[in-house]
């Protein structure tokens, strides 16, 4: 439930409208905006009566959420969360800031690794993915080099300043992940509820991708979990999912970047690369997930895809990368406008007036802020 409050309300009938819906147990989150303060409501509401409230003169309007996550509702949050990767490098996610991430499937040497990220921050790519440990269908495949990817992960930003994207896949991997500047859920993991908790208790942007055959409210609920934990930096990714064609490894739902700007106010970018599995398909789907408004994109970028030990089918060559990102770069001015459109006109809050939330670490909490001042997560 939420509850919008009128403009310049008392704060004295606030505070008591609060303490009197924490005496029912029930706990209250406040965002705050220039014109309107809408609280969300978490717990049993269902023996609130809304018109009871709703004839309270500093309440505007009352509507009950049905759908089962809340904190990553946009009914909740009816603006855009900014999720910062690095404040100093104005490197952030979401709100209209897009950012191109981009690497090898999987760091297979120093040299390999820091040339191809030399090569994509050229292009224009903005943060450094590989994988150090590598989930595969095949016990026998090549599984990653583990921890020792991981530190060629960090030459890699040591010699390039970019904020480095990897995968974690167990619980006892985390204290590797300190250095790590955003941690990866890949999609066989999205519903690890374990690791998700988890994740909900640290500070730092959380990469969650969609599972192979999961629902958008399945993908939703995941982050959920990682928010109820007080970790609110999740950007979520559509990596297509499985479907009867077998002509691509997955089918990509360009659809998803819309839907979820509707039902959420996270950010979400798109990975064309595992969503085809086929190099010459993920430059015309990143086109059109770039078109459909989504927040950034995920390419995987080889020096030598034919002799890749992981996914070089997929990979682009350095070269190939930076005729995309020119591409790319073409249709954003207008892809925007498309998705600003879209997030501000399916939530039930045109007459308000927001920001995009900005969630920041300081002194190792989450913040919210909205106009400079701080807010309270919800």
């Amino acid at each position: 439930m939420v509850v919008i409050l009128r403009e310049n309300y008392n704060e004295e009938q606030r505070d008591n409208l609060v303490n009197w819906l924490e005496s029912l147990g029930i706990t209250v989150h406040s965002s705050l905006g220039e014109h309107n303060t809408v609280l969300g409501l978490v717990g049993d509401t269902s023996g609130i009566d809304i018109d009871l409230i709703k004839a309270l003169d500093i309440v505007e309007d009352v509507k009950r959420i049905q759908e089962p996550y809340k904190n990553a509702n946009r009914k909740f949050h009816p603006e855009d969360t900014v999720v910062v990767i690095d404040e100093e490098k104005d490197i952030k996610i979401g709100g209209g800031n897009f950012q191109i991430i981009a690497g090898p499937c999987s760091v297979e040497s120093e040299e390999q690794v820091c040339g191809i990220a030399q090569a994509v921050q050229k292009s224009g790519a903005t943060l450094l993915r590989g994988g150090a440990f590598k989930p595969r269908t095949s016990p026998y495949a090549f599984q990653g080099l583990r921890a020792e990817g991981l530190k060629l992960l960090l030459e890699a930003k040591k010699l390039t300043g970019m904020p480095i994207v990897t995968e974690i896949m167990d619980l006892s991997q985390l204290p590797l992940f300190d250095d790590v500047d955003v941690i990866q859920v890949g999609a066989r993991n999205m519903q690890n509820f374990e690791l998700l908790k988890q994740l909900g208790h640290i500070n730092k942007p959380i990469l969650l991708k969609r599972g192979l055959a999961s629902t958008l409210q399945e993908l939703l609920m995941s982050a959920e979990y990682i928010m109820a934990g007080g970790n609110m930096n999740v950007i979520l990714c559509e990596r297509g999912i499985r479907t009867f064609e077998t002509y691509t490894r997955n089918t990509l739902d360009v659809s998803a970047v819309p839907a979820i700007k509707t039902l959420s106010h996270l950010p979400i970018i798109v990975d064309p690369s595992h969503a085809t599995g086929i190099s010459k398909l993920v430059k015309p789907m990143a086109f059109a997930a770039t078109a459909a408004g989504a927040d950034g994109l995920i390419i995987e970028v080889h020096n030598d895809p034919e002799h890749a030990l992981c996914d070089g089918p997929q990979s682009l060559t350095p070269e190939a990368f930076d005729d995309v990102v020119k591409g790319v770069n073409s249709i954003r001015p207008f892809a925007y406008k498309v998705a600003n459109s879209l997030s501000k006109g399916y939530n039930n809050y045109e007459n308000s007036s927001y920001r995009p939330r900005t969630h920041r670490r300081v002194n190792g909490k989450s913040v919210q802020r909205q106009h400079g001042q701080r807010g309270l997560r919800s």
